[in-house]
């Protein structure tokens, strides 16, 4: 039974989002680096007391604001554990992989709210900063760490702020570890202010609707969510269905072992509930830093590729995003297995595995629901560029896009970075104006389409030119395994990145590269990964194959050779 009357607990869940989306438009508008202003590599969210989700930015991606509730558990647990009771005016820095975080660049800083002398939520912000005081900079790209000890700053549950007294020394220690510290610290100052901000909206609500008013609000909407996964789940097919994909490792390295890294994932499915079974996941690397958090990577690449596919917001429209929607689904992941690491083994570039999970489980969900998944997709790389000017550090990170597979009805997406990660890619103006490089192209692949009745969306190539020596490192995947084509579709295409030397010398670089320094004049060129194809290829209508010729994307060879027209 309802414990407060709908209107009212739609009333205070459409405040409750609001007070979210403002805490990330506050956030993006004060923020210093594009990751965060431009590629909306953030989150954003509330809590309650406890560390359940209440709401969370829609424009912030999954991969942050999914682990806010994570977070907050274990800071609890910490600040237990040492004794240090949560006090009005306390601000928390975490960034423990091992307690929640996704990994050590993605800082949280948690404001807890108080009614009179109660605790009665957390407001919080996430976002992926461009240094954390790594082994090379940029904290995107480190390939080669042997231990999370080399992956940077670790804080756990430290009050930068203390009953609201600035705690000098921990930003003393931050500004003497970390790269390009006014754009970092300046980043963490806005996360700061847009969390209070949150706070201060949340207990204002709390005052207008009365907390036991907005805690049924919340406990029903809690509710509301569980049932429709629990109905969505109810409907499939009891059973058992597994696949499998690879990750690329690292390819480079004479050791097999580090390379061709199966990701296994099994869906059991009895009556409204749903365990995801990880057992057959490649075992952890214990000296890089693929591996993956349970908590805070693992969790959100499976509970964010269940919701897409079976509460897809074109049929159920807008839906209360909060920790009622992952009470039916229960994980298991060996310890000691990439999914499930074991302390201290490094996770940081954790990025690419984790996508590469989700787009396990969508293959899974093939067999079940085949037309509410789209083919494989095509993964994502990350970039870190950096150089010294005057002696200052300068810091840039790029994701580059992946794209999507086809799906039934739709063409696959192009160039757009895919699943948990829905970061925005930078402007061309943007980057040429803040650091010293150029973009020679950006530009659709052509004659790369992977066929199907509704073909696999399309990678961008991008060509950086360097003006000024400096020095990158890159954390990727794809280069060695086509995304998957369904039902007939075609599988898709590889990524490549080529480091073309100003003397007109040509590298082929791996997936993942460590720091690498570059001179001025040395161009990085990018081909991204292209998704699979959707359906038999015989079916695709002769106009989606004409508007294709007409765009540029295809040639009329390839289109014959291909599509047999």
């Amino acid at each position: 039974m309802s414990r407060i009357d709908p209107v009212t607990a739609a009333v205070i869940q459409g405040g409750l989002e609001s007070i979210a989306i403002e805490m990330g438009h506050k956030l993006m508008r004060m923020s210093y680096s594009s990751i965060i202003r431009e590629s909306e590599d953030f989150g954003a969210a509330l809590t309650d007391a406890d560390g359940m989700q209440m709401c969370e930015c829609k424009m912030s991606t999954p991969l942050q604001s999914g682990p806010i509730p994570g977070y907050i558990r274990n800071i609890i647990k910490v600040l237990k554990e040492r004794g240090d009771p949560v006090k009005a005016g306390d601000v928390i820095m975490h960034n423990d992989p091992y307690g929640g975080a996704s990994h050590g660049p993605d800082v949280a800083f948690c404001v807890p709210v108080f009614l009179d002398d109660q605790l009665i939520g957390w407001s919080v912000t996430t976002a992926h900063h461009l240094d954390i005081g790594a082994l090379s900079p940029g904290s995107c790209g480190i390939v080669d760490a042997v231990d999370t000890y080399a992956e940077g700053l670790q804080f756990k549950a430290i009050k930068v702020y203390d009953r609201g007294i600035k705690n000098e020394a921990v930003w003393h220690i931050l500004r003497a570890n970390i790269r390009a510290q006014d754009l970092v610290v300046g980043d963490m100052e806005a996360q700061i202010e847009a969390s209070r901000i949150g706070a201060a909206r949340f207990a204002e609500l709390v005052r207008n609707n009365g907390l036991d008013e907005t805690t049924a609000a919340f406990h029903d909407l809690m509710d509301y969510s569980e049932r429709l996964m629990r109905n969505a789940i109810k409907d499939l097919r009891d059973g058992e269905y597994t696949a499998t994909t690879y990750l690329d490792g690292f390819l480079d390295d004479p050791d097999p072992s580090l390379s061709k890294l199966p990701l296994v994932v099994t869906l059991k499915i009895r009556g409204d509930e749903l365990t995801v079974d990880l057992t057959g996941t490649s075992p952890q690397l214990k000296n890089k830093p693929i591996n993956m958090p349970l908590v805070g990577t693992v969790d959100c690449a499976v509970w964010l590729t269940i919701r897409s596919i079976l509460l897809d917001t074109t049929t159920y429209g807008a839906i209360p995003q909060n920790s009622g929607l992952t009470r039916p689904i229960k994980i298991i992941a060996p310890l000691g297995c990439l999914a499930n690491p074991i302390f201290p083994a490094p996770v940081i570039a954790r990025f690419c595995s984790g996508n590469q999970l989700a787009d396990t489980v969508m293959k899974a969900f093939a067999q079940v629901v085949p037309q509410q998944i789209s083919a494989g997709i095509g993964n994502l790389r990350v970039v870190a560029i950096s150089g010294l000017k005057d002696g200052n550090h300068w810091v840039h990170m790029e994701i580059m896009e992946g794209s999507y597979g086809g799906r039934f009805g739709m063409e696959g997406m192009d160039a757009v970075d895919t699943l948990y990660a829905n970061t925005r890619n930078n402007p061309i103006e943007d980057i040429e104006s803040h650091i010293p490089l150029r973009i020679e192209r950006y530009e659709l692949r052509t004659d790369a389409m992977a066929s199907g009745q509704w073909r696999g969306g399309i990678g961008a190539i991008r060509e950086f030119m360097f003006l000024d020596d400096a020095g990158f490192s890159l954390e990727g995947d794809g280069h060695a395994f086509k995304p998957w084509g369904f039902d007939g579709g075609s599988d898709g295409y590889v990524a490549s990145l080529t480091l073309i030397r100003s003397d007109g010398t040509e590298n082929i670089l791996p997936s993942k590269v460590p720091y690498f320094e570059v001179k001025a004049g040395d161009k990085l060129v990018s081909y991204g990964p292209c998704g699979g194809g959707y359906g038999d290829a015989r079916l695709r209508s002769y106009n989606a194959i004409e508007a294709d010729l007409q765009d540029g994307l295809i040639t009329k060879g390839f289109a014959e050779n291909i599509f047999l027209i």
